[in-house]
C-alpha cells in the first residue's frame, strides 16, 4: 500500500496567515486541476515562497474543490482544499534546495511513498531523504515571461500535429494557451486545424475541441471556412488560429483557402478580418482568443503582417498580452540560409507574434468605439495613457 498521495501548496508571507487562520490551502486557475485531484485524507504541505520555508504535515479535510470559500484572498485563488493538522506541525527550512536534491519541484503533486517521505523527514531532518520523482507525467512549462522558445514542436510520448506539415504549430504553445485560459470540459475551438495540433493537446488535457480546416488533413478534422464558423453566438471558451501570413507557404489547393493571397494585398486582411468577426461572434464574453501570426519578408520587402494583424484584431478584442514566440523548425533554419542572410544583408524570420485578446465582458466590438489604439496601414496613431 503506497498510502494516501500529496501535494505541496505555496504562499508568501502575506498569504501565509490567512491559510492557517482559514485552514484553507488553496492555488490559482494555472495549478487548479492538481488540487481537484486531492482526496479526503490526503497529506498536505505548505511552502512559503519569501522564507523558503516548509511546513508540514496537514492532511485534507475535504476533496479538492473550486470555491470552497470563495471570498478567501479575496478570490484569487479559487482552487482549495480544507486542512487539518497531522499531529504536530513542523517547519524545514532551505526548503527548495532539499526539494530539488530530491528532483521535485514545489509544484508537482506527490504519490503516496513521496509523501510520507517528505512527511517523516521534516518531523526528522537529520535523517536521509531519498525520492524519485516520478516521469509518467511529461508536460511543458508553463512559461512566465513574454518570451517562448521551445527547441521542437512536440512534446510528451505522443506527437501533437505532424511535423511533415508546412507551418505546423507548437504544440507548446497550444498547451500554455489552454491551461492559463480554459479549465477541464471547456469548449476550445481551432477554425483553421492543420495537422491538428490544437486537438490533439485538448484531448489529452480534457479539454472539448472543436477542429475546422477549409482542407482537412484528418477525419476528426471537420471541413469549413474560417470565415463562417458554424457555432451559435457565445458558445466557445476558447479559440487558437495559427493562420497564414501571406502566401509563402503552399497549404492545399483549395480554391478558398486565404494562404494563397499575398500579405501585400489589402485582400488579404479582409479575409482575415472576417475570421475575426466570426471569432468574436462565437466567443463568450471575457474569454479568450490566441492568435499566431509572423511577419513576410519576400524579394527584398519586408511586409509587418503582425503588426496589421494586430491592427485589425484590436477592433474586436481587447489586448491581453503580446507574446514572441521562436522560430527554430522552420526550412530556412539551416547554415546555408543563415549565411545568405549574413552575405546578401537581409534578417530570417527568427519568431512569431502570439497576439492574446479578450472579448469584452460586455458592450459591443472595440471597434466602434472612437481613436482605438491601433496601427493604420497609412501610419501610425498613438493615444496617450494615464498611469496609475
Amino acid at each position: 500500500m503506497k498510502g494516501p498521495s500529496g501535494h505541496i501548496f505555496a504562499c508568501t508571507r502575506k498569504s501565509e496567515k490567512e491559510c492557517f487562520d482559514r485552514m484553507l490551502f488553496a492555488t490559482s486557475r494555472v495549478y487548479g486541476e492538481s488540487v481537484l485531484k486531492i482526496k479526503k485524507d490526503d497529506l498536505l504541505f505548505l511552502l512559503n515562497l519569501e522564507t523558503d520555508t516548509l511546513y508540514g504535515t496537514f492532511r485534507a479535510k475535504s476533496d479538492g474543490a473550486k470555491n470552497i470559500v470563495p471570498e478567501a484572498w479575496r478570490g484569487r485563488y479559487p482552487y482549495q482544499v480544507h486542512v487539518a493538522r497531522n499531529g504536530s506541525v513542523h517547519s524545514l527550512v532551505a526548503a527548495r534546495k532539499v526539494l530539488s536534491g530530491t528532483g521535485i519541484g514545489w509544484r508537482d503533486s506527490l504519490d503516496g511513498e513521496q509523501a510520507r517521505a517528505l512527511s517523516q523527514y521534516i518531523e526528522n531532518p537529520n535523517g536521509k531523504l531519498k525520492i524519485i520523482k516520478n516521469s509518467v507525467e511529461n508536460k511543458p512549462r508553463l512559461e512566465s515571461t513574454t518570451l517562448w522558445d521551445y527547441p521542437r514542436q512536440s512534446y510528451g510520448k505522443t506527437q501533437k500535429g505532424s511535423n511533415k506539415y508546412a507551418g505546423v504549430t507548437p504544440a507548446f504553445v497550444v498547451y500554455n494557451m489552454i491551461k492559463r485560459y480554459t479549465e477541464p470540459g471547456d469548449l476550445v475551438v481551432d477554425p483553421m486545424a492543420g495537422s491538428g495540433t490544437t486537438m490533439d493537446v485538448c484531448k489529452e488535457e480534457d479539454r472539448k475541441c472543436i477542429a475546422y480546416d477549409i482542407s482537412p488533413t484528418r477525419s476528426d478534422i471537420t471541413q469549413n471556412d474560417a470565415r463562417k464558423i458554424p457555432l451559435a453566438d457565445e458558445s466557445v471558451d476558447m479559440i487558437f488560429i495559427d493562420s497564414p501570413y501571406g502566401d509563402n507557404i503552399d497549404y492545399n489547393d483549395h480554391v478558398g483557402n486565404i494562404g494563397k493571397i499575398s500579405s501585400e494585398d489589402d485582400e488579404f486582411y479582409k479575409a482575415l478580418d472576417m475570421v475575426m468577426a466570426e471569432c468574436y461572434r462565437v466567443l463568450k464574453p471575457g474569454k479568450v482568443i490566441g492568435w499566431l501570426i509572423g511577419d513576410q519578408w519576400v524579394k527584398k520587402k519586408f511586409t509587418p503582417v503582425g503588426f496589421y494583424i494586430y491592427r485589425d484584431l484590436s477592433k474586436y478584442f481587447d489586448t491581453v498580452d503580446v507574446v514572441c514566440v521562436a522560430r527554430r523548425g522552420q526550412t530556412s533554419n539551416t547554415g546555408l540560409w543563415h549565411n545568405r542572410a549574413l552575405r546578401f544583408n537581409f534578417y530570417l524570420r527568427g519568431f512569431k507574434y502570439l497576439f492574446i485578446m479578450r472579448k469584452p465582458a460586455a458592450g459591443k466590438p472595440t471597434n466602434l468605439k472612437q481613436n482605438h489604439p491601433v496601427l493604420e496601414r497609412a501610419g501610425t496613431k498613438w493615444n496617450q495613457y494615464k498611469r496609475n
